[in-house]
């Protein structure tokens, strides 16, 4: 491998150790521990590269700190809002009731992703301490600070629209565009990701380890807007407002007719 089983170990300790936060409450699994583990991996490996790193990996090690120091900030300040307070609420009821082994389980597997996201950047950054040029480090690196972009803004938008209007479901600049831009920005970050380090994976193992970490992004957002809509769709599904804006805005990607991710794919019985 062209990454080391010690530089792996070092990943997974790092995101390990930032999710154990998941145990005091379980929604931090899932939401500070993750914001907390792309960040820490982002600065613990620029340190250890420091020597060689430079460039459009260097670029990339800044972007993913930043992207994790954004979601945290972001994650923080949502926690202050009224706004959210119910919903932080249930979620803390539902925690609650988890044993010691679910949340284990729930430790190990979220340790495992967040590392296995971070994979392809460790893999450019090895490659270029052995003097190897990673020709897809460029395009990828557009791509994730468009991404970062997109979804900083979005949620700025959002957040903005949110303490004036909080009754209202938020239909303004991204969000005529497409209903979820800040999870669409989430993929796209992660596309670029996985794009920037496609050039240096060596290995099957490197490679399907990568792309699954992207898989797995893309599912989980996937899964997020469906829950967004539902509850969306509860809340103002008697709004003619809502009905008109939800049946003419794409539900997760622009300029691709798919409206509702609740009726793509049912529920199962």
């Amino acid at each position: 491998m062209s990454t080391t089983w010690l530089d792996l170990a070092i990943a997974l300790s790092l995101c390990l150790a930032c999710s154990t936060l998941g145990f005091w409450r379980v929604v931090y699994f899932v939401s500070l521990s993750y914001a907390l583990s792309i960040a820490a991996q982002a600065l613990v490996f620029g340190a250890i590269f420091r020597a060689s790193l430079g460039g459009w990996p260097l670029v990339q090690c800044v972007l993913l700190f930043a992207y994790g120091l954004r979601l945290g900030s972001y994650l923080l300040v949502r926690a202050q809002s009224p706004g959210f307070q119910k919903e932080l609420q249930s979620a803390r009821e539902h925690g609650q009731n988890a044993s010691v082994a679910l949340k284990a389980t729930i430790w190990v597997g979220v340790s495992l992703l967040y590392m296995i996201l971070f994979l392809p950047a460790l893999l450019t950054m090895a490659a270029q301490a052995r003097g190897l040029v990673v020709w897809s480090s460029p395009a990828g690196v557009v791509v994730m600070a468009m991404g970062l972009l997109l979804e900083g803004v979005a949620d700025s938008q959002k957040s903005h629209f949110k303490r004036k209007h909080p009754e209202r479901f938020c239909d303004i600049q991204l969000y005529r565009i497409v209903r979820c831009p800040n999870y669409l920005g989430e993929i796209i970050f992660w596309f670029g990701v996985w794009l920037a380090g496609s050039a240096s994976a060596q290995t099957l193992l490197e490679r399907g380890s990568a792309s699954l970490g992207f898989l797995c992004i893309v599912a989980i957002m996937l899964g997020a807007t469906r829950r967004l809509e539902s509850k969306q769709a509860a809340r103002y599904g008697s709004d003619p407002r809502y009905v008109a804006y939800a049946s003419t805005v794409p539900v997760l990607f622009p300029l691709v007719p798919l409206y509702s991710l609740c009726k793509a794919v049912p529920p199962a019985e």
